[in-house]
């Protein structure tokens, strides 16, 4: 199930502590806070994660930056931190722990604003198409340099090489820099 198949102060309560559900995981910041309970881990992207998810999860951090900030707070506790987690098997897993409830027993403004965010992409996979399509952009252009470039062949290539047949591909084969992957054109 969805968060955003429930109402805003149920996905509040499933959120709250979901770390403690996690199989085969420990939270260490769980021992730094007094209100660990009111907390909870959302993971955005990881190590194999595709452009898509990379920009969804560019857009949510730009979001939700103000609430990472100590100045930002009275207490100078932040309702929000970024987090990476590695793991031997999966490489690494990159979110935030969120302030859910705060002292008062409120939802707060932290939770609000992701559960708007979890929303939006419920409705629509792309928080901002502008940063995807310059994410699948210059990826393609990465993947062309790639199946260009040979080692054995000493010479040198003009500047924007790259971009050109990028344009090229694009007037002539365009089903040739197709995004078939998430990850830029082959």
């Amino acid at each position: 199930m969805q968060v955003t198949d429930l109402s805003l102060e149920e996905a509040a309560k499933r959120l709250a502590g979901n770390w403690k559900r996690f199989d085969s995981f420990y939270w260490a910041r769980q021992d730094a806070l007094d209100d660990g309970k009111a907390w909870g881990l959302i993971f955005t992207s990881n190590r194999d994660s595709g452009l898509l998810e990379q920009s969804n999860a560019a857009s949510i951090v730009a979001e939700l930056n103000w609430f990472a900030d100590p100045d930002n707070f009275e207490s100078g506790e932040p309702d929000l931190v970024f987090e990476s987690h590695s793991h031997w098997a999966v490489g690494h897993v990159d979110g935030f722990s969120l302030r859910v409830y705060n002292k008062e027993g409120s939802i707060t403004e932290a939770f609000r604003r992701y559960y708007e965010l979890a929303c939006k992409l419920a409705d629509y996979p792309i928080l901002d198409e502008s940063d995807y399509a310059e994410r699948k952009y210059n990826a393609t252009i990465e993947n062309i340099k790639f199946e260009g470039y040979d080692s054995d062949t000493d010479c040198s290539v003009p500047n924007g090489w790259a971009e050109q047949v990028y344009g090229w591909l694009s007037d002539n084969n365009p089903s040739a820099i197709e995004n078939r992957d998430d990850q830029g054109g082959d």
